[in-house]
């Protein structure tokens, strides 16, 4: 439970980045971050120390009772925006295409996947977010140094640059909780647009 995800967000409520419970929970009792529950309300160290968890909230063991798990912390000092450019990288082409083979629709894991140039660099493809693809070693070895209607295999999807910041999408291991909903759909709700006008 100590390491499962937790949401950060900036002073602005953006998600800028997932840390585990117990760093969330370090954070908070530092002071230099706050809980926030479903409500979009915020709590201190000592605050959500006194909340009553019920019998379907997710708990760790305290010293004297049970502790609700916070899922979303917000920053109190940090106020930088997530970048808006993807950097290129295996992960993230995994992230992308679900870690998923584009050819195949296989799922192996991560240790099962391999990058795939489409147009292969013999026939002067480049390594770009256009042209790489997440493909499963055997579909690889299938394709070989040739295009995937010459080795008579086709797409999935078509590969694109991502307009996401790469640890927002999760499909990497780990979970995603309900709680984040409302900071990971591109706009926030209109439930947490009043809270902050009022």
């Amino acid at each position: 439970m100590l390491n499962s995800n937790v949401l950060v967000l900036n002073r602005s409520y953006l998600p800028i980045h997932v840390t585990t419970v117990k760093r969330a929970v370090s954070l908070t009792y530092l002071g230099v971050a706050r809980v926030v529950n479903e409500q979009f309300q915020t709590f201190d160290f000592d605050a959500w120390m006194e909340i009553v968890p019920t019998d379907e909230d997710e708990t760790l063991g305290g010293v004297c009772r049970r502790i609700k798990v916070p899922r979303v912390i917000v920053l109190t000092e940090y106020d930088r925006v997530p970048r808006r450019h993807v950097r290129f990288s295996r992960l993230n082409i995994f992230s992308r295409d679900d870690f998923t083979c584009q050819y195949c629709g296989e799922s192996p894991g991560r240790s099962g996947l391999n990058l795939d140039h489409v147009i292969p660099r013999t026939q002067g493809g480049r390594t770009t977010w256009e042209n790489v693809v997440a493909s499963c070693v055997g579909c690889n070895r299938k394709k070989g140094g040739r295009t995937p209607e010459q080795a008579g295999l086709r797409l999935r999807k078509k590969p694109r640059r991502p307009r996401w910041t790469p640890f927002l999408s999760l499909n990497r291991p780990g979970r995603r909780y309900r709680e984040w909903g409302p900071f990971l759909n591109g706009m926030v709700d209109q439930r947490f647009a009043d809270k902050l006008a009022g």
